[in-house]
């Protein structure tokens, strides 16, 4: 089954988009640094500028998802590739905060015209019993950019500073080129259903879609927050950028291969049982690696990262199992409530830092796991892998090499 989904082209396509757009967002925990020495910007006003990026990519992407499933994405797919792109070069030019927090904004709409996009996509190309193991590969494209991006940003702008940002943007071009041509010799990103179709789509239903989405967002507030404020500790501790760029990059392939590991485990163990032991022992993965700085952070950090986000794919195939004929929008509401939680997260724990320390405010706010697991009791079994249905076929045939 692995096997077959890594020879996926259709897969694949949808993987390289995921990997360029969150790239750029891997690069902002580098650049936060620059831009608070260049501004005097507190923590708190770190987690401000952060929530203008996950609130602008987070708030659009319900939106987005219901175009996706509407009109198709093979033009907006590339296109929000292409414009996440272009905004981020803008922002290591802003002369000032408003101008910071505008751009910011606007390259977190690029991001969340995507991601419900290919979320929503690339389970449509897997059978039905592989649906956790192909959102948590599709994951790990997002995952594997995110965690280029600290180490990009420690090359580019050390080099040329914050402005350096202009010199990726080539980058997000091509890669969006080479996706737009994948979708036409493959025949992606059109419309599922015919339009006579749509009217017959079940109501949303939100009371069983709640918790899922629930135990989304709070594990989500606790991994930005973490992601957000590291550089910012090691930098405050006297590391240099080459230092907290690298951990950043650790800790955020740690999570890559825990999701994918995630999405195995559920496919073979369940998914509630996965979700309540992770996130359990996400919180004294977190606690060792705050009260042990320095250079064993190189292996503390990707372990906690492994078990923190090995849950983040599998409350996704929830939300499209709870959502049938309307994965688009499952995908943006999943993925952009949590993100708009872990917006919301990083001021309040950017101010609590600001109080009485980076590591204690990541401590608190590792509570909200507990309040999570609480959450998984209420998930409905509709939304659970169901193993007496067989594999499917392949919706998309000339998606697999022979």
């Amino acid at each position: 089954m692995f096997r077959q989904l890594v020879r996926n082209r259709a897969l694949l396509t949808f993987m390289l988009g995921h990997f360029t757009v969150d790239t750029f967002g891997g690069l902002l925990p580098i650049l936060y640094p620059l831009m608070a020495t260049a501004f005097g910007l507190s923590l708190a006003d770190v987690g401000w500028i952060a929530l203008c990026f996950t609130g602008a990519s987070s708030l659009s992407q319900p939106f987005f998802g219901f175009a996706a499933d509407r009109y198709g994405s093979r033009y907006l797919a590339p296109a929000s590739i292409v414009w996440a792109a272009v905004m981020f070069g803008v922002v290591g030019f802003s002369p000032n905060v408003t101008v910071l927090a505008i751009s910011a904004a606007m390259a977190g709409l690029g991001s969340g015209a995507y991601h419900p996009q290919g979320a929503s996509n690339a389970s449509a190309v897997t059978g039905a019993m592989q649906k956790n193991t192909a959102m948590s590969l599709y994951t790990f494209g997002g995952s594997s950019g995110y965690a280029l991006g600290p180490i990009l940003g420690a090359i580019v702008f050390g080099v040329f500073g914050r402005e350096g940002t202009v010199a990726l943007v080539p980058f997000g071009i091509f890669a969006a080129w080479l996706i737009y041509q994948s979708f036409k010799r493959l025949g992606l990103g059109l419309a599922e259903e015919p339009r006579e179709d749509r009217s017959q789509q079940a109501n949303i239903r939100w009371r069983p879609l709640a918790p899922v989405m629930g135990v989304s967002m709070l594990r989500n507030m606790v991994s930005l927050s973490v992601i957000t404020f590291v550089p910012l500790w090691y930098r405050d501790m006297g590391y240099s950028v080459a230092f907290y760029g690298a951990l950043t990059s650790l800790i955020i392939v740690g999570s890559a291969v825990g999701t994918v590991c995630g999405g195995l485990l559920a496919d073979r163990f369940g998914q509630r049982r996965v979700l309540i032991i992770e996130m359990a022992l996400a919180v004294p993965a977190l606690a060792i690696f705050m009260l042990n700085p320095g250079y064993g952070g190189f292996l503390l950090g990707p372990l906690y990262g492994f078990i923190c986000d090995g849950p983040s794919s599998v409350t996704l195939v929830m939300a499209q199992r709870l959502l049938p004929g309307r994965v688009g929008m499952a995908s943006g509401f999943v993925l952009g409530l949590s993100f708009v939680a872990a917006g919301i997260g990083a001021p309040l724990t950017g101010s609590l830092a600001d109080r009485i320390g980076t590591p204690d405010a990541m401590m608190i706010i590792s509570l909200l796991m507990f309040a999570a697991i609480a959450l998984v009791a209420f998930i409905p079994r509709e939304a659970l892998q169901v193993r007496e249905i067989p594999p499917s076929p392949p919706l998309l045939a000339p998606a697999v090499d022979d």
